[in-house]
């Protein structure tokens, strides 16, 4: 699911049923008003669909990232981690230049509200192993898988 305000997206959401991605929704914005078939809503919702099916595409977005200061600068460092790539989360803090921030880019990880543009997934555990992905650590494997494949 697709969310924007304004003119930026403000939220891609992952969810295996259209229930569960309107709960995340509902809970992550609570005040929002939900309007369905917005073609420029629609149109944002096939680039991204393009860019999770070809992760290597560019794709331009106009995106509406609303966080804290420390969580926009994981988040653009997480921008620039190519497709087919992984980091750790202590490498991710260290590029930052907050070496000691590892629990804390993770956080910021977990705040994220959209998914694929800022790739969250393509963070793993210092000892190479999934983990804690917002949504779920069976579609972080997928998503990693199809970006090395592509």
């Amino acid at each position: 699911m697709v969310a924007r305000h304004g003119g930026g997206i403000c939220a891609i959401l992952l969810g295996d049923s259209r229930a569960d991605v309107l709960g995340d929704l509902q809970q992550r914005f609570p005040d929002a008003a939900m309007i369905e078939g917005d073609h420029q809503a629609m149109r944002l919702l096939h680039k991204v669909v393009a860019l999770a099916e070809s992760p290597k595409t560019t794709v331009e977005l106009p995106l509406d990232m609303r966080g804290t200061a420390f969580q926009q600068r994981v988040w653009q460092a997480l921008r620039n981690i190519p497709a087919g790539s992984t980091t750790t989360y202590a490498d991710l803090a260290r590029r930052i230049g907050a070496p000691r921030a590892a629990r804390a880019v993770a956080q910021a990880c977990a705040a994220n509200h959209l998914a694929i543009v800022i790739p969250c997934h393509r963070v793993v555990r210092s000892d190479g192993a999934l983990s804690g992905y917002r949504w779920g650590v069976e579609r972080k494997r997928i998503l990693l898988q199809r970006e090395a494949r592509a």
